[in-house]
């Protein structure tokens, strides 16, 4: 089974020779996809990014990762580094090894070329106190630093890499890939920066159940409300997490009690990529949002101070490249 490095594309260099190598690719030749030779406008970077896998993270899932890199870097031009951990027990000689890859493709506009470098760092875990020093050489000078850890195990781990945690502009994590009892144990070095990827994807579901509610005064949104449930299938449990905090928090600046009742539950019965979030009242009213983000529909229902509503649309989750450009940038 190939390393999460050796999976990944590029050309391997030595460590000392980074910089050299990556001026020499660009001026080796014309991009084999696009036919078209970069110049310096071209390759003009607005930030750095540093992709960070955790040591269990598959080849397959190390290229796909990759993959969202490069077509997030298609919108916002970028310096990316990746970082590979390797297990000491599979480590041939200790030192880090290094890869490096250029792309371009063609912009809005007739002649306009964007052009992103990434470097590759392989490194063994005893290693990892060499580690920083290589990736600030890399960086570009000057451009705010965006981290993204990407399927860490637990927070001790990742709490391990100060340098980066403290420098970065944002972290991003996805939530759904961290052990519940883990979400909230490390000690960030500035929590206001953390970032849940989890919670970008759910712009799109936020927005329309928030555009559904806005039809009614905040008053008669809680008028009568005991809680919130929201039900999930196998698939999305970390959604219905972050769904139902940001219900709560938006309902409890309705007017909401501060000990608003929200439970979470899985729903055996319903399909693994569904989402539905039930306000519980007292009384006659009501409200349901059930969400399918396999099949990309949503239906909403409510029956508020006598006014019954249904509406069925559209809905999804943003794709993983505007998710991590969502939870950077806003």
């Amino acid at each position: 089974m190939p390393s999460i490095f050796d999976a990944l594309p590029g050309l391997e260099t030595p460590v000392g020779a980074i910089s050299k190598n990556l001026a020499r690719l660009w001026a080796t030749g014309d991009d084999a996809d696009t036919g078209l030779k970069p110049g310096e406008d071209s390759k003009a970077t607005q930030v750095n990014f540093v992709l960070h896998l955790g040591i269990h993270t598959t080849a397959e899932d190390a290229l796909a990762q990759f993959q969202t890199a490069v077509r997030f870097s298609k919108r916002y031009p970028c310096r990316v580094v990746v970082l590979c951990p390797v297990r000491d027990e599979n480590v041939v000689d200790g030192e880090l090894r290094a890869k490096i890859y250029g792309e371009c493709h063609p912009g809005k506009t007739r002649g306009d070329l964007r052009c992103c470098e990434f470097v590759m760092l392989s490194y063994p875990v005893a290693a990892r106190k060499f580690l920083e020093n290589q990736v600030s050489i890399c960086l570009s000078t000057d451009l705010p630093l965006y981290y993204w850890a990407h399927n860490f195990s637990s927070s001790a781990k990742l709490g391990a890499y100060q340098y980066l945690l403290g420098r970065a502009k944002r972290v991003l994590l996805d939530r759904s890939l961290v052990p519940e009892d883990e979400c909230g144990e490390l000690n960030w070095p500035h929590p206001e920066a953390v970032r849940d990827l989890v919670n970008a994807r759910l712009l799109p579901v936020r927005q329309s159940v928030g555009q559904f509610l806005s039809a009614y005064a905040p008053a008669a949104l809680v008028e009568g409300l005991g809680g919130i449930l929201v039900r999930h299938g196998a698939l999305r449990r970390a959604e219905a997490r972050v769904l139902a905090a940001w219900t709560s928090t938006r309902l409890i600046a309705c007017g909401a009690p501060s000990g608003l009742a929200s439970e979470v539950a899985l729903d055996p019965a319903a399909e693994a990529d569904s989402v539905e979030l039930v306000f519980r009242y007292e009384g006659g009213s009501a409200f349901r949002f059930q969400g399918d983000f396999a099949r990309g529909c949503a239906h909403f229902s409510a029956h508020i101070r006598g006014a019954k509503t249904e509406l069925a649309t559209a809905i999804g989750l943003l794709s993983p490249e505007a998710a991590l450009a969502e939870a950077m940038f806003f």
